[in-house]
């Protein structure tokens, strides 16, 4: 595939992400804490702002087309992140995770999300280069996750039945209790996994799944692999943040899974008729941002004055 990615520039985003995420664990959260909401909001605009700066340069250096492709790309997979949002709750809530210890969880989480993103997006530009019919099979499967969205029960399932935990703690000798932010420690001279793993376990698992809807999604955007790759890092480097800026106001955004569903249908629909017309790029970026932007402030419209906001 034809893409603006020269080898210096994957080599120079990529060290970019390594020093970012060095700053990030290694000196902004050294110390385990509790992240406060003004932390959460100043690093959420801290990595939009990136991303902003980012696409200002894809911009100058490739012209508008391609930045639109980025832009889009962006809030295509900031929005589908979100719903991640909603499984970190549940999986926290559930193994009753210490707040101070949640960064830490999602900081090697998300660290274990960017290998597996940037696998499996080459590995989904190779096969659309060879493999075009691909993108039809694409298309069906937002398609169907978009109508999964409207099906969905709202009612959460239990994360410690997950079948892939059950087995992790047949095989990984396991304690019952935390350990600090520790995820190994060591008892009666046996290396030991604490809840924190299992939970860490969790969390990868949950970007996989959502990785299989998110990655075909943005190919409908762009397939440029170093655009599709720089908006989706983008996206998830600033899930954690976003995390503890919306966990405790997730309940208010009600229309917001109707609205990712809406968006996936306009994606799916958007490969399945690639071949015969080609969405322009200004339009889908147009659509993705209004549907999200509705969703949001219906939801907050919906919600406003809900007593949970005052417990």
């Amino acid at each position: 595939m034809t893409t603006i990615g020269s080898p210096l520039l994957w080599l120079a985003f990529v060290a970019f992400i390594l020093v970012m995420l060095t700053l990030d664990l290694g000196v902004f959260h050294k110390n385990p804490h509790e992240v406060s909401l003004r932390e959460a909001l100043v690093w959420t605009i801290v990595w939009i702002s990136l991303a902003g700066v980012f696409g200002v340069g894809v911009y100058f250096m490739f012209g508008g087309p391609k930045a639109m492709e980025f832009a889009a790309g962006f809030i295509l997979e900031k929005a589908l992140s979100v719903d991640n949002i909603f499984v970190f709750v549940v999986i926290f809530a559930s193994f009753a995770v210490p707040p101070p210890f949640q960064h830490r969880v999602l900081f090697w989480g998300v660290l274990g999300a960017l290998v597996l993103r940037g696998i499996f997006i080459l590995l989904g530009a190779s096969l659309l280069q060879r493999f075009h019919w691909l993108m039809y099979g694409f298309g069906v499967l937002l398609l169907w996750t978009a109508f999964k969205l409207l099906m969905h029960d709202d009612e959460p399932s239990d994360p410690k039945s997950n079948r892939v935990l059950v087995w992790f703690r047949r095989i990984v000798p396991s304690v019952p209790d935390y350990h600090g932010a520790k995820f190994w420690v060591v008892q009666n001279g046996r290396r030991m996994a604490t809840p924190l793993l299992a939970v860490l376990v969790l969390v990868e698992l949950s970007d996989v799944l959502f990785a299989v809807d998110s990655i075909p999604a943005i190919f409908a955007v762009t397939q440029d692999p170093f655009i599709v790759f720089t908006s989706n890092i983008f996206a998830i480097l600033g899930l954690r943040s976003l995390y503890f800026l919306l966990a405790g106001a997730m309940h208010r955004f009600q229309y917001l899974k109707p609205g990712l569903a809406v968006v996936l249908a306009f994606v799916g629909v958007k490969m399945l008729l690639i071949d015969l017309y080609k969405i322009p790029i200004a339009l889908s970026l147009g659509v993705i941002a209004a549907v999200m932007t509705i969703a949001v402030v219906a939801s907050l419209l919906r919600t406003q004055g809900d007593p949970k906001e005052s417990t």
